[in-house]
C-alpha cells in the first residue's frame, strides 16, 4: 500500500502561482505512475498531470501545458505541482494519486487506486 498527503492549497488572484506538495510513503518503490487531478463542484474528476516514476515522462492536460510542471523527489518521496499564470477555471480540490499498475493512459482517475485527502485551490480573479 501507499499513503499520500497533499499540501499546498490556498487562495490566490488570477495570475499568481501555487506549488502542491504530495509525500508518499509504504510501498513507494512498485508505483508505476502518479498523478494530480481535481475536482470542481459539479463537475467530474479530471487528470491535470502525471508522471511516470521511471524514467519521469510526465503528461499534461491541454488546459495546463505550459503553466503547470509536475516533478517528483525521490529522496524526500515528494510529488510536486508548480502551477503558474493561474486562472479562475483553475479554482478546485487537487489530489495526487498513485498505481501499482501499468498504464498508458495515465490521467484517467480510475486507473489509480491510492488517494490523498485533498488540497483546495481557490483562484479570485
Amino acid at each position: 500500500q501507499v499513503q499520500l498527503a497533499e499540501s499546498g492549497g490556498g487562495s490566490v488572484q488570477a495570475g499568481g502561482s501555487l506549488r502542491l506538495s504530495c509525500v508518499t510513503s509504504g510501498h513507494t518503490y512498485y508505483v508505476y505512475s502518479m498523478a494530480w487531478f481535481r475536482q470542481a463542484p459539479g463537475k467530474e474528476r479530471e487528470g491535470v498531470a502525471a508522471i511516470y516514476t521511471s524514467p519521469g515522462t510526465t503528461i499534461y492536460a491541454d488546459s495546463v501545458k505550459g503553466r503547470f510542471t509536475i516533478s517528483q523527489d525521490n529522496a524526500k518521496n515528494t510529488l510536486y505541482l508548480q502551477m503558474n499564470s493561474l486562472k479562475p477555471e483553475d479554482t478546485a480540490m487537487y489530489y495526487c494519486a498513485a498505481t501499482f499498475g501499468q498504464n498508458r493512459a495515465p490521467l484517467t482517475p480510475s486507473l489509480y487506486n491510492y488517494w490523498g485527502q485533498g488540497t483546495q485551490v481557490t483562484v479570485s480573479s
